[in-house]
């Protein structure tokens, strides 16, 4: 009322929101004693009352409750399952599977070639080598790099037997000539957020997994489905808390680049097992950039496909709303097989039942006229100096493709920064309340963590889904004006493991910011995003960008994404094996 008065009287109006007002997150960071301390602090009951408060509203929580949305809230980011009319030529992922055999289509010849699906499919049908080959070779190799004097820790269970078995399986089928797929003999790892038999789902834990998974996750039965040499278990950041890659529990996974240096998480060990040449596919989970950090810090592809897309059976419940499956790869044409064959409804999870059928894109990499890309300069450049070279670069090959680019403004993105942190770390804690009673079995940084949720309330979390409308809303506007958003994946290169951490761990929200910063708003609003390699900063680490699609345009994204493969020569990594050539 009083507004409307004042508006009246002088032509006052309430002011309009900075069109970029995401903040940098500085807090000092925590090892050692000072963990050590402020964990016990935050669970002492004389303390924890002032102190959990104080620490939160250095992240901003204290300027989130005074903000007041103009929305009603979104609980769940469900879209419309109908799609306008392709953009690109697209077919099934069965389709797609055929037109790659007989694509005359190939990556640049120079620089670093990892080997792809397809490369294991033509030397399985030639005769140069079988499944049960590969599979023993994998076990040597796998030996080596737990043997070795700075193990990489991609994996925290693996059975010989049961992988062998399964290669044999594989070697029969296409000595009959009968392969399950391109993916048929094909090495996958499995992070160990989702069932897998016969192993159990600790989810990067001690507290977790007592018992061994008695049926595959949706997501895991269809890649055994299709052919699939099931690893085992991939490393990951602790109850996917985390998104550098720290376990204190099962090894800290280490950047294949740089043994020195965090791989990124929570997907830590899928992106280390895929580049380091375990396998040339992984399937890993994504709630805040899990699936993308790793892939940008280890320079390979993730994609974070739209919420509902893929089926989330069988994966623990960490983060409902905000939680994707999807893969990571070491080449588009690997990411695109894998999410076909992952995707797609379940009747075992009701919110993949109301979704587009899958497409794929055409192979061949050229791209149709009139696409648009959008870039919000602020939010581009706000990154480390070398990350933003290189991303400007990737943004001009990509006009070189023939894309139009645009400026855009996308508002909100500190409220969406904030209502993301809400939702996650509720759904976090709610999901582990019961095991919480033994948190001195948990990593420090996790008891900080899910100590500080305790002090969120119910209206914070509405307010979030509040704020999830009012994203959905403004990146809807977004997608009016372009085809795509373009960001880099993370705000800088792959951090140092320090030294002080392997006693009790870290806690530095600092660079937790520095590598969320583009990619959560999507896993609050649901859009598919996709990370692909760009290039490398002066150190030789590599530097990921981001593509960010309408609901169900996956499509799209992968076809882009092929094209500009295509164009970035890659570097191998320090650490790189070979199965067909090894």
């Amino acid at each position: 009322m009083w507004a409307d008065l004042l508006k009246k009287i002088s032509g006052w109006q309430r002011p309009e929101p900075p069109v970029y007002d995401l903040r940098t997150i500085r807090v000092p960071r925590l090892a050692g004693r000072a963990l050590k301390l402020m964990a016990m602090l935050l669970e002492l009951p004389g303390f924890r009352g002032w102190l959990r408060p104080i620490l939160l509203s250095q992240v901003g929580l204290r300027a989130f409750r005074k903000y007041r949305p103009n929305a009603g809230p979104t609980p769940l980011p469900l879209h419309p399952p109908e799609i306008p009319a392709s953009l690109v030529p697209s077919g099934s992922p069965a389709e797609y599977e055929a037109e790659l055999l007989k694509s005359t289509h190939q990556p640049p010849k120079e620089g670093f070639q990892p080997e792809s699906a397809l490369d294991f499919h033509r030397a399985y049908l030639e005769g140069r080598t079988t499944p049960l080959k590969v599979a023993q070779r994998l076990l040597d190799v796998i030996r080596n790099l737990e043997a070795s004097a700075v193990p990489l820790h991609p994996l925290i269970e693996w059975d010989g037997e049961n992988l062998l078995r399964q290669a044999q399986e594989s070697t029969e089928r296409h000595q009959q000539g009968h392969p399950a797929g391109l993916l048929d003999g094909v090495p996958v790892a499995i992070k160990d957020e989702f069932d897998l038999v016969p192993y159990p789902t600790r989810v990067g834990t001690q507290v977790l997994g007592t018992n061994a998974a008695t049926r595959d996750s949706t997501a895991v039965s269809r890649l055994r489905k299709a052919g699939a040499l099931l690893l085992g278990k991939a490393n990951m950041h602790e109850l996917g808390m985390g998104v550098t890659g720290f376990n204190p529990h099962h090894g800290i996974a280490r950047n294949p680049y740089d043994p020195e240096r965090y791989p990124g998480g929570s997907s830590s060990g899928p992106a280390v097992a895929v580049a380091v040449g375990l396998c040339p596919v992984a399937l890993g989970a994504d709630g805040g950039g899990s699936i993308r950090i790793p892939a940008a810090l280890c320079g390979i592809f993730g994609l974070k496909a739209t919420w509902g897309r893929v089926s989330s059976a069988g994966q623990f419940p960490l983060a409902w709303s905000v939680k994707h499956a999807g893969p990571l790869a070491a080449t588009l044409s690997d990411l695109a097989l894998a999410y076909g064959v992952i995707a797609g409804a379940d009747e075992n999870d009701p919110w993949t039942l109301r979704q587009p059928e899958v497409d794929l894109p055409r192979p061949e990499p050229k791209l149709p006229d009139g696409l648009c890309i959008g870039v919000f300069v602020p939010w581009f450049e706000h990154t480390k100096p070398e990350v933003f070279r290189v991303c400007l670069g990737a943004v001009e090959m990509l006009q070189e493709l023939g894309l139009e680019r645009k400026e855009v403004e996308f508002r909100g993105l500190e409220s969406a920064r904030l209502a993301h942190l809400v939702s996650i770390v509720s759904e976090m804690l709610s999901a582990n309340t019961p095991h919480f009673r033994r948190k001195s079995r948990f990593g420090r940084d996790i008891r900080i963590n899910l100590s500080l949720a305790q002090h969120l309330t119910a209206t914070d979390y509405v307010k979030a889904q509040q704020v999830r409308t009012e994203v959905m809303t403004a990146l809807s506007g977004v997608f009016e004006e372009v085809d795509l958003l373009v960001t880099p994946t993370t705000a800088r290169t792959a951090p140092p493991i320090l030294a002080d951490v392997a006693a009790a761990g870290e806690s530095d929200l600092t660079v937790q910011d520095e590598l969320m910063r583009f990619v959560a708003p999507f896993n609050l609003t649901g859009h598919p995003a996709l990370s692909v390699p760009c290039g490398y900063d002066p150190q030789g680490l590599p530097v990921g960008l981001q593509l960010i699609g309408r609901p169900w345009e996956e499509a799209l994204l992968l076809r882009v994404g092929a094209a500009f493969e295509a164009k970035v020569a890659r570097t191998s990594p320090m650490l790189h094996h070979t199965l067909l050539s090894g």
